[in-house]
């Protein structure tokens, strides 16, 4: 009887919310989901761990939606801990208020909910959620988001016979809380003890494809320390789409994924009637870990044979390279007839540079991760809470500088300043011995150019101000550095992180403030009527005067 009269207030709260948000978004369509959070007992590489289940599912439900659906997500949290669900890659615009970080929201306490309103606002392609505190990630929690163009919009490809969502990276037996426990103490993580392809370790996943079909297969890695290489027994993989933008269909063998990103592959079964081996493996690591998956034919006449495909190990040069062979296809429309909009992305003139260099400093005997020199320690209150209500104390803008300073690290809650429609170039530097890999929330990344070596200004002639891809989680290899364009068109507080998740806990991340004078829904929405409030939000009001509702960024009373 409470969950009954629980769920009945969301519904009602939904309700009412929806009806701002109907006046913000028009008729686009809706899709609602429930989620009840839980812990429960998982098996994925034959040891007993507590995992993070959502509906009982170990990985989640899969989002699928089309371009411009609004997704209204009632989260339940049955946990005995705060939690919040992240949507890495989903844009938010106008809305970093539903980000799902703690910066921007506060945690969903243990026994209550919350309701994520989101739109796929001007998106298509492959991406995926996560939990976002207190390395939840490490338990689970995690599941697909696919987002299909609207119906008149022309996609470049016939359509697959199936769509396949494969969520792999690596993975360790010790629990969550007791991964947690080791960087708390100030120490690295251990060497992952495998990888999993949805969930399961060898030979646990099954594909079944019919013979002379193609089909669709939507490759995540959703790790926590380790790029992958994705590859498929005896056949070929043309590459379709890079996190929301359609690339020139070039053909692979093998694909590397670093951490956090998503990659689109057509694969046709024009082999022999048999199974063969779908194999993932760790890249850059002195040991390298295997699992594999069986790619089954549905008039298979054997099993799966020989030793599944070798892959690449160490190889920076091999990876590089590929990278560089992944362009745009300019031919393609994206969300909208025009995915260029009104300019492309080489003609414009960037309006600021911001070179961010990532280290590994000890401070008070501990190790932390930092960004030019800063590691990014959580405030009492989120940025986004304390910058709507004006709250003092909380953040200072400008505590991270533009540039690497060489300076050894220290603690701060680091956000940095930038104007609403500006044009960035950053560049990424790497002096470490790692694959770094970035991710920006928010936003699209042109990216320009990577290579080995310091950067300078005299780098930017090998820049690539023509084809480029743009997605929202980008590499930088050992030793070297990668530019981005990004132009700076979504009003908030936006995450800038490490997608190595042990280095973002340890404070190798900041929010850049993203900031437009004019008070206008045309700029980001108004916060929503269900947000949370914590720290020194608490007793807030979460709009300014009961009963009025926006339309055409000003308010009108009901």
């Amino acid at each position: 009887m409470e969950e009954k009269r629980r769920w009945w207030g969301v519904r009602l709260l939904i309700c009412l919310t929806l009806v701002v948000f109907k006046c913000i978004n028009g008729d686009d369509p809706y899709r609602f989901f429930t989620w009840n959070v839980t812990f429960g007992d998982i098996y994925p590489l034959g040891v007993k761990q507590q995992g993070i289940l959502i509906n009982g599912q170990f990985p989640g439900p899969a989002i699928e939606s089309v371009t411009n659906d609004n997704l209204i997500v009632s989260v339940f949290n049955n946990l005995d801990q705060p939690f919040l669900l992240t949507w890495n890659g989903v844009q938010q615009r106008r809305n970093s208020w539903q980000d799902g970080v703690y910066g921007t929201n506060c945690p969903i306490p243990p026994g209550q909910n919350f309701t994520y309103i989101l739109q796929v606002k001007d998106q298509i392609g492959s991406y995926f959620y996560f939990p976002s505190l207190a390395f939840h990630r490490a338990a689970g929690g995690f599941g697909g988001i696919k987002i299909s163009s609207r119906p008149l919009i022309p996609v470049p490809f016939d359509p697959p016979a199936g769509d396949y969502t494969v969520l792999a990276g690596d993975w360790f037996k010790k629990n969550h809380t007791d991964l947690k426990a080791i960087l708390d103490g100030g120490n690295g993580l251990p060497f992952p003890d495998g990888l999993l392809i949805n969930g399961r370790g060898s030979n646990g996943n099954t594909f079944t494809v019919d013979q002379g079909k193609t089909y669709r297969f939507r490759i995540s890695n959703v790790g926590l320390t380790t790029s992958i290489n994705f590859r498929i027994q005896g056949h070929k993989m043309l590459l379709v789409e890079v996190e929301g933008t359609h690339t020139l269909q070039n053909t692979y063998d093998s694909l590397d994924i670093h951490l956090g990103q998503s990659y689109s592959v057509l694969v046709t079964a024009d082999q022999p009637a048999q199974d063969y081996f779908i194999v993932v493996s760790t890249r850059f690591t002195s040991q390298v870990l295997t699992a594999t998956s069986i790619l089954h034919y549905s008039n298979s006449g054997g099993s799966a044979s020989g030793p599944p495909p070798a892959g690449p190990t160490i190889e920076v040069d091999w990876s590089l390279n590929q990278a560089l062979s992944i362009r745009q296809n300019l031919t393609a429309s994206g969300p909208r007839p025009n995915p260029q909009g009104s300019y492309h992305y080489g003609m414009v003139n960037t309006t600021r540079t911001i070179r961010l260099a990532n280290s590994a400093p000890i401070i008070n005997g501990k190790q932390r991760y930092a960004v030019n020199s800063v590691s990014f320690i959580p405030a009492d209150t989120p940025l986004k809470l304390a910058d709507y209500f004006k709250i003092p104390g909380v953040f200072s803008l400008g505590s991270i500088s533009d540039n690497p300073t060489g300076g050894g690290g220290f603690l701060q809650t680091s956000v940095m300043a930038a104007n609403f429609r500006a044009y960035l170039e950053i560049v990424f530097e790497n002096t470490e011995g790692t694959v770094q890999s970035w991710h920006i929330d928010g936003h699209i990344l042109f990216v320009v150019g990577m290579n080995g070596g310091q950067w300078s200004s005299a780098s930017r002639s090998s820049y690539n101000l023509r084809d480029t891809i743009s997605r929202s989680t980008v590499q930088v290899y050992p030793n070297s550095w990668t530019a981005v364009y990004m132009p700076l068109d979504n009003v908030g507080m936006w995450n800038i992180r490490s997608a190595n998740w042990a280095r973002q806990y340890l404070g190798q991340q900041f929010y850049l403030r993203v900031y437009s004078p004019v008070n206008s829904i045309r700029d980001e929405y108004p916060i929503p009527t269900n947000a949370l409030v914590c720290g020194r939000a608490l007793g807030r009001k979460t709009r300014p005067q009961a009963g009025w509702q926006y339309r055409a960024g000003v308010g009108t009373r009901l």
